[in-house]
């Protein structure tokens, strides 16, 4: 097939859809683009590829995965499948794309089956799709389930799946958006698991737009959601069978489910995450499971897609283990640090890398421990002015000097760096800014961070090795974001950090 490195935007037909991640846009900088210089110093510590793409393919990326051989599949919105050959080459001209299927509906992940198989995700189904005679050409196109519903409705998206050891697949299902019950067919607004023989079972209830499903290195379940009506901002979710996350929308089937008179079919709104009477006068904790994280809108994205977590054991920099989190608005990727806290998990998400040409929908590591970002823009377009594209991030060698994990403590919080700290300002507590917020749970679209306060640090120990700064707190409480700013906090060796900011998400104490 005839390859050229020029993006030729003029033969692409734009389809005037919403995009996916129906985390409408609030703010007014949606599409600025990031600062230069900020692009620029993450530069230095990951380097960016761009796969040149064919000016007759449209690849709006919906999912991304490595074959046995270490060649790329990539599935897009159009229905179609890629097989992308040499993905790792520096020479990316020695790039190939081979058409492996086509005709699916809006297919947004995959999973490979080995050498010669992959199941998809598409609108109305779960598909497995097989290369019968090798010539890395689908043949075979089977449906393995399709219980799910589909009215019509354009927001009506489907996700994953993930896969488990037992050959389990788990999906997760939009709700609709505008016109009557946004759940107007079944399991919308559910995480739905599938057995390998194609049976449905409803899993976990309360999702909205949930643009990303993946296990983490324990083989635990995690999804992201976006913004919008019951949803204050993006977050993450771990996921567990018969939970509630906070859209009733899905509640409609609770009947017709293994959880009927576990949970409440309707649900209490116009409290504060943090149990305070809001705006519309509820009182007590929201009567959900909240989130791991919350992404704070704006600062940590706007439309938050696919979590994957580094398998690479430290080739691709100082954060092996921690989850990364694309956004499809900001074009940029997120960090995530996670802990468990009485056996529930919340963390802190740091920003991570800026500066892609187009919004970040599906990530995902290559053999090499280098990252590729697929990529998509249509409906109400993201940062970087691209329509699509392909991008790898590649570890330059060069340590960053940044937060590496957000703690909670009985004390308050301890923040390791990734390099040794100049110990003169780190002792300081004038470097340290830390404030609080929480948000409203209630059926507006989003909300705007509520009761901010400035919280008093105490004071300030930095550890015999120089790598960990506690800052001493008191008086926390559950459901709110904390979070950190450092002002003039340089590494022995004379460099600033990175990303001086931080957001912890509080559900549990110590």
């Amino acid at each position: 097939m005839a390859k050229s490195i020029n993006i030729a935007t003029a033969a692409i037909l734009v389809v005037s859809v919403v995009v996916f991640n129906a985390g409408a846009p609030h703010a007014a900088d949606v599409f600025a683009p990031p600062p230069r210089s900020l692009v620029a110093e993450e530069g230095k510590h990951y380097r960016m590829v761009t796969l040149p793409i064919p000016r007759e393919i449209v690849m709006e990326v919906g999912g991304l995965a490595f074959r046995p051989d270490g060649n790329l599949l990539a599935c897009t919105r159009r229905g179609e499948v890629w097989l992308i050959s040499h993905p790792l080459a520096e020479d990316v001209s020695q790039v190939r794309y081979k058409l492996f299927a086509s005709g699916l509906h809006e297919a947004l992940g995959l999973v490979v089956d080995g050498l010669h198989a992959v199941y998809v995700v598409q609108r109305p189904e779960l598909t497995r799709l097989v290369d019968s005679n090798g010539d890395d050409v689908a043949d075979q196109y089977l449906a393995i389930c399709d219980k799910w519903g589909i009215s019509g409705d354009y927001h009506e998206f489907a996700y994953g799946p993930a896969r488990d050891k037992q050959g389990n697949f788990y999906v997760t299902l939009n709700v609709g958006f505008g016109g009557g019950h946004q759940s107007k067919s079944p399991w919308r607004g559910w995480c739905v698991k599938i057995s390998p023989k194609g049976e449905l079972t409803p899993y976990a209830v309360g999702l909205r737009s949930p643009n990303g499903i993946n296990f983490s290195l324990d083989g635990d379940l995690f999804y992201t959601d976006n913004q919008g009506e019951w949803v204050a901002s993006n977050k993450l979710h771990h996921v567990r069978p018969g939970e509630f996350y906070g859209h009733p929308a899905g509640l409609r089937w609770l009947s017709q489910s293994p959880f009927a008179g576990k949970l409440a079919e309707h649900v209490s709104s116009g409290m504060l995450y943090d149990g305070q009477p809001g705006k519309e006068g509820g009182r007590g904790m929201p009567a959900l499971t909240p989130p791991c994280i919350w992404f704070p809108y704006g600062r940590m994205g706007q439309s938050a897609s696919e979590p994957i977590w580094d398998t690479t054991g430290g080739k691709f920099g100082p954060f092996a283990g921690q989850c990364f989190v694309g956004d499809q608005a900001k074009s940029i990727v997120m960090r995530v640090f996670l802990e468990k806290v009485n056996g529930r998990f919340q963390g802190a998400c740091f920003p991570f890398r800026s500066g892609f040409e187009c919004g970040v929908n599906r990530i995902v590591f290559a053999p090499d421990g280098s990252l590729f970002a697929g990529m998509t823009e249509r409906g109400w377009g993201s940062v970087g002015g691209k329509p699509y594209g392909i991008q790898r991030l590649v570890y330059t060698g060069v340590l960053p000097f940044e937060i590496e994990t957000m703690k909670l403590t009985r004390e308050g919080f301890d923040l390791t760096f990734t390099k040794p700290l100049d110990a003169t300002p780190a002792r300081q507590v004038a470097h340290y800014n830390l404030q609080s917020f929480t948000y409203n749970y209630w059926p507006t679209y989003g909300s705007p961070e509520m009761d901010k306060r400035a919280e008093k640090i105490q004071g300030v120990r930095v550890s015999a090795d120089r790598r960990t700064v506690s800052l001493l707190a008191s008086g926390f409480r559950k459901g709110r974001v904390y979070e950190v700013h450092l002002d003039d906090i340089r590494a022995a060796d004379g460099d600033r950090v990175l990303h001086p900011e931080a957001y912890y998400t509080l559900n549990e104490l110590r």
